[in-house]
């Protein structure tokens, strides 16, 4: 479709109208005039929104939706349009399907079930077959039929001679391999962060050091093998520490944390509440406070939502029982802005792009638009009934929010939330 944008605030480092308001013509998915006061025109849409801000599409590196297999959790048709509503022109799908995406043919499937959606979904096929840790996937069929990075998610590959060969062997296309990292024999049958509040409440604690053992361990691994490494959602300090040094060698490594970690803590476990049980858990305010610092001085290189909707019946039980996991989607952006600067946030919002060699285009006239709406000032609270998902396991439920979502442009279509 064709739209003017009137009156919008550019938030783009890279385009020449960065922090100007201005009115954006867009015709045919290309921008065609941007400018003060552009002319009406009878072929073309208009938006209108007091305070509108434009920044490049945002991208979430981490995204689990469940089809195909567990499509009571969620639809990639729904999950698609969640992203939409939410603000994201392009997301990252885990392979943590029935079956997992570890072959041609599943991604092949993923990728035909996303045609015509103005998101874009671009598959992570799974490093090891079924995801098991025992065997290699078809890392190059699976990269030949789209697939734009491997790893198995939230699993950590216990066998580190395997990690290494799958390092070496990606390095022949230019592939990249995404490490979740926890030492799951210190983790054992635990399940919340170590420390007073898993104490007090009787619960079993994940030491920091079963994640910052593996990142050390892959850091150590890449050192040697060369090639590139994307750590995800990291939440300790000295993950963050181990990565930062891991830079200064300069080895070619990508991190991401997730919004909860960035907002959340421990305390919140203080109901025994299960949405608030994720992998890796809720840290404390220490490991919170290094996590923005590490986001602001640019360890830290994107942002994710980390979604992963989990059914009903295996998330509102027990907390020992419970699954790991909570949905973002819809919250990402407005819980972001309660703690850290816009352009930060843009920056780490559209920069998972970069890690995984998906092409962006600064806002500029002729280039594609591809583009997300939003406001700043806005403050609410988020509740059930903005998640759009269909499950409802979000740790956010209550929590202070600024900001809204306006909705997307892309492929040639507005998405509204």
């Amino acid at each position: 479709m064709n739209l003017i944008l009137r009156k919008a605030t550019i938030i783009d480092p890279e385009s020449p109208f960065h922090n100007q308001t201005v009115d954006i013509k867009i015709t045919n998915g290309i921008f065609e005039k941007i400018g003060v006061s552009l002319p009406k025109s009878a072929s073309h849409q208009e938006l209108e929104q007091e305070g509108l801000n434009v920044s490049q599409g945002w991208f979430d590196t981490s995204v689990s939706l469940g089809e195909p297999g567990f499509e009571d959790r969620e639809t990639i048709a729904n999950g698609l349009e969640v992203a939409a509503k939410s603000g994201f022109t392009g997301i990252a799908l885990q392979p943590n399907s029935y079956p997992i995406i570890d072959n041609q043919s599943q991604v092949h499937f993923v990728k035909q079930k996303s045609n015509g959606f103005a998101t874009d979904l671009f598959p992570i096929g799974a490093l090891t077959k079924a995801s098991e840790g025992k065997d290699l996937a078809e890392l190059f069929d699976m990269k030949n039929a789209g697939a734009i990075a491997f790893g198995d998610y939230n699993k950590s590959l216990s066998n580190a001679n395997l990690m290494k060969i799958g390092l070496q062997y990606v390095q022949d296309f230019d592939g990249l391999v995404i490490a979740y990292s926890q030492d799951e024999n210190i983790k054992g049958n635990c399940v919340a962060n170590e420390g007073i509040i898993s104490t007090r409440l009787g619960l079993k604690g994940i030491p920091n050091l079963a994640e910052e053992l593996i990142v050390a361990r892959n850091l150590f691994l890449l050192e040697y093998t060369g090639g590139k490494l994307h750590i995800p959602t990291i939440s300790t300090a000295k993950s963050v520490a181990l990565i930062k040094e891991a830079k200064k060698k300069g080895l070619n490594i990508t991190c991401s944390v997730a919004v909860h970690h960035l907002i959340l803590t421990d305390e919140k476990l203080e109901g025994f509440d299960s949405r608030y049980k994720v992998s890796p858990p809720l840290r404390n305010e220490e490991d919170r406070k290094a996590l923005l610092k590490g986001v602001l001085d640019n360890t830290i290189d994107c942002i994710t939502s980390d979604h992963n909707p989990i059914d009903i019946e295996n998330k509102k039980m027990e907390f020992d029982l419970a699954k790991n996991g909570t949905i973002g989607l819809e919250s990402a952006f407005s819980a972001l802005l309660t703690v850290l600067p816009l352009e930060k946030i843009i920056e780490k919002l559209t920069s998972g792009k970069a890690i995984l060699n998906i092409e962006s285009q600064e806002i500029a006239e002729n280039n594609k638009a591809s583009i997300s709406l939003f406001t700043t000032e806005d403050n609410w609270t988020f509740d059930a009934a903005h998640i759009l998902s269909k499950s409802k396991n979000s740790a956010f439920i209550g929590q202070q929010m600024k900001g809204k979502v306006i909705g997307i442009y892309n492929q040639g279509k507005l998405v509204l939330a």
